[in-house]
């Protein structure tokens, strides 16, 4: 019990850097009072005490703002940040690590009985005001953006967002350690990391890198079936592109999208 306390003081303070100390975690953090609640509440609960472990359940609900079914599952080191208005339905499974935000909800879509909330992986990571609905699969590592509903299972490692929820990237290490090292080799200092990012630049760049990764692979099976053939030629080495450069095509870009908008808004203006 007290093993299980330690780790929810300790998730606390690796989640959000307004925390200082134990006590103060321990007294004022809704979040975690309504996690204690639910874990009397869910003993009580799967000894048959379904009405003693409702009312649990209820109290910590006007005490928190936090409504968490006495039937739901959580895992080690569940979060909870601010906490209001979170609800949790009865037949939601709640993996370790995950960390809710305020406003989110993990409900049904059905009044029959039987599994008919969210089962959340490790690591999961919902955004203020989410809703997740339905017996649906949230995979290990999945982001669920503010204000989003989802209503499909999400694959590992994948971000969702909008309404309806839809998948934004699914982020793979294979394809992030292949563009970083292709922009590491043509001089460029890795601008705009992840697609999900709502930059367009960023994320043109990140096409281009792919492309290129793409092209370059083509070409080093081309050359070495050239060789098997008896043909030879000097190694090229590419030529790095200075920073400045970088910096500058990127804000001609930026630049470029601007007026386009401006021509845009006056011509709807006009119009």
């Amino acid at each position: 019990m007290f093993e299980r306390l330690k780790e929810d003081i300790q998730s606390v303070f690796d989640r959000d850097p307004a925390a200082r100390t134990s006590f103060e975690v321990l007294t004022t953090y809704p979040g975690v009072h309504a996690v204690m609640a639910h874990r009397l509440a869910h003993g009580l609960w799967k000894r048959g005490f379904k009405w003693l472990g409702r009312t649990v359940s209820n109290l910590a609900r006007w005490l928190t703002g936090i409504e968490i079914h006495p039937g739901a599952t959580i895992g080690r080191r569940f979060f909870i940040d601010h906490g209001m208005g979170v609800v949790i339905g009865e037949t939601a499974v709640i993996g370790d690590d995950c960390t809710l935000y305020h406003g989110v909800t993990l409900g049904g879509t059905s009044w029959e009985k039987g599994k008919r909330h969210p089962t959340l992986g490790n690591d999961v990571v919902v955004g203020a005001g989410a809703k997740v609905l339905g017996p649906i699969d949230i995979g290990h590592g999945a982001r669920i953006g503010s204000n989003a509903v989802v209503v499909k299972s999400v694959p590992d490692n994948a971000t969702v967002v909008g309404i309806p929820g839809r998948l934004v990237e699914r982020r793979g290490a294979g394809d992030k350690a292949h563009r970083e090292k292709l922009a590491k080799k043509m001089g460029f200092d890795a601008y705009g990391a992840t697609r999900d990012a709502p930059d367009p630049v960023a994320n043109a760049i990140n096409c281009m890198l792919d492309h290129v990764h793409v092209m370059e692979a083509k070409m080093s099976r081309m050359c070495e079936v050239l060789k098997s053939m008896g043909y030879t030629d000097e190694e090229v080495s590419l030529p790095e592109l200075t920073s400045c450069e970088i910096v500058s095509t990127a804000e001609e870009l930026h630049k470029l999208g601007e007026e386009e908008s401006d021509d845009d808004t006056a011509a709807s203006k006009s119009l």
